[in-house]
């Protein structure tokens, strides 16, 4: 045999790929991941990104859980996505005017935006109210309409606990940012933030659990990124679990409440024989059967079977079993992994930029949207108790997707003020009618502590100093220097301009 015959591969292990060449081409996939994300525009593509892909991928699953019923109810399938649609142009809207704002505006609409929220949820528990202690016949006064989560003024509908959200991000970093240092003494937090933000917590978690649930997480958001003690946080907690467990047990909707909230210990053998007229566990029930019925790759777009008036709130609450139901488990882990990329993208908005407000509402935003997400799907397959919380950017609900959009708008304002992005946008500025169209230049990044300032200015000085010297002095003779000042060029250790011995071997 000859050299080659000899080292030659076999023919069955020609093909076979080595492992070294196998952990080749994952660090080379790696590091490409790595290079992409280390650019200085990364977390605002990503941003448009994954909440682009699950806006769309949300318009379209609502035309599918909503065109049966409503050609049912009305004879045209596009009643409800036309409505859903329309949204999604105002929240566009809404997401391009908070890209375009600067913080100081986000930070003057605080206060507002958290008055007119407590002023719209006491008008609507206020009528609401009324009307169960049978003051007024109808839960309406003139031409303000109020109904359990929604609030008409005239033929706008508005639900006041999705803004409420918003009002608290903006409200609580203003408040936090203005505190400071002094928010590690506890009378700090309870003159203003503890009483309104309690009060907010009252107004919200009466007549909606889940929305206050969503409150109570981006608030502990807003105090861990302002760095809280967090011995405060223990308190926080227990004050707030013990408040949920009052609203469970609150008269009005209490009973109901508990019940969902007991059904959520029943085994699937007892969920799965729940009969259509129980109300408490049939919905979780219909939503396991579409999980069930969807396997790996679903039944297809548009073919879902339950959601011919089978699965309750299928458009809405459980959007999420009609998405596992027609794409299987390929499509929940899409949407799963967009949420991911969501979460990841605003953690790393927050802790990238310099400022303390866009870092405490970037986080709150942020925790907002992937708590409201975990609850939602974890209440649908049975892993949380039901809350009727939407799916942001996927559910049915106008005000919904339209305060959704703006929290997102705001996310890449920040998200063109990091340092890095803001010095490669001035770098190569876009041209005026861009700027119009689009999102004007961020302001250029400052230090961000006075010691910096203090520091480069004294470095600044210093470099001034050294090179004064050599501009307008000769140099001077080396007789009566010792020799270690010859080979350093100066008793300071620096080299002159001209050069010696020393310089030359360096």
């Amino acid at each position: 045999m000859t050299g080659d015959a000899r080292t030659a591969a076999p023919p069955a292990e020609a093909g076979t790929p080595a492992p070294r060449a196998l952990r080749v081409d994952l660090f080379t996939w790696l590091a490409a991941l790595r290079g992409l994300l280390s650019r200085p525009l990364a977390s605002y593509y990503l941003l448009l990104a994954s909440a682009g892909l699950l806006l769309v991928i949300g318009l379209a699953m609502v035309y599918s859980a909503t065109s049966v019923a409503a050609y049912s109810a009305s004879g045209n399938a596009f009643a409800v996505i036309a409505q859903q649609v329309i949204a999604a142009v105002v929240g566009l809207a809404a997401f391009w005017v908070c890209q375009r704002l600067p913080r100081r505006t986000f930070r003057a609409m605080a206060p507002v935006a958290l008055t007119v929220s407590i002023v719209l949820l006491v008008l609507m528990d206020g009528i609401a109210l009324l009307h169960a202690s049978e003051v007024l016949p109808k839960p309406q006064i003139g031409f303000v309409h109020s109904e359990t989560l929604w609030l008409y003024i005239g033929p706008v509908q508005l639900q006041p606990s999705e803004l409420a959200k918003f009002a608290l991000v903006l409200w609580g970093a203003d408040v936090l940012t203005r505190k400071g240092n002094s928010i590690v003494r506890l009378k700090e937090l309870f003159s203003p933030l503890f009483p309104l933000v309690g009060l907010l917590f009252v107004l919200v978690g009466y007549t909606d659990l889940g929305t206050m649930l969503c409150l109570l997480i981006l608030f502990i958001g807003l105090l861990w990124a302002a760095g809280t003690p967090m011995r405060y946080f223990g308190m926080l907690i227990g004050t707030g679990l013990a408040g949920i467990a009052l609203l469970i047990v609150a008269p009005g909707l209490g009973g109901y409440r508990s019940d969902r909230f007991g059904a959520f210990f029943q085994t699937d053998a007892e969920v799965i024989t729940c009969t259509a007229n129980d109300d408490t566990c049939y919905q979780s029930k219909q939503g396991l059967l579409a999980i069930s019925d969807g396997g790996w790759f679903g039944v297809g777009l548009g073919k879902s079977s339950l959601k011919w008036n089978w699965l309750p709130s299928a458009h809405n609450d459980f959007i999420f079993a009609v998405i596992a139901e027609e794409l299987g488990v390929v499509g929940c882990l899409v949407v799963l992994s967009l949420f991911a990329v969501l979460a990841f993208t605003g953690l790393r908005i927050a802790r990238r930029v310099n400022d303390p407000f866009r870092r405490m509402a970037a986080c709150a935003v942020t925790l907002w949207l992937v708590a409201q997400a975990v609850i939602n799907i974890g209440g649908v397959v049975k892993l949380l108790p039901i809350t009727g919380l939407p799916l942001p950017f996927i559910s049915d609900g106008g005000t919904a997707l339209v305060v959704t959009l703006a929290a997102v708008g705001m996310l890449a304002s920040f998200a063109r003020a990091e340092p890095d992005a803001a010095r490669a946008l001035h770098a190569r500025p876009a041209p005026k009618w861009a700027q119009l169209v689009w999102a004007p230049l961020p302001p250029l990044p400052s230090p961000a502590r006075p010691a910096d300032t203090a520091a480069s200015a004294t470095a600044a000085t210093e470099v001034a100093k050294a090179r004064e010297p050599q501009a307008k002095e000769p140099a001077p003779r080396t007789g009566g220097q010792s020799p270690g000042d010859r080979r350093s060029g100066g008793p300071s250790g620096r080299s002159t301009s001209a050069g010696g011995p020393g310089e030359r071997r360096r």
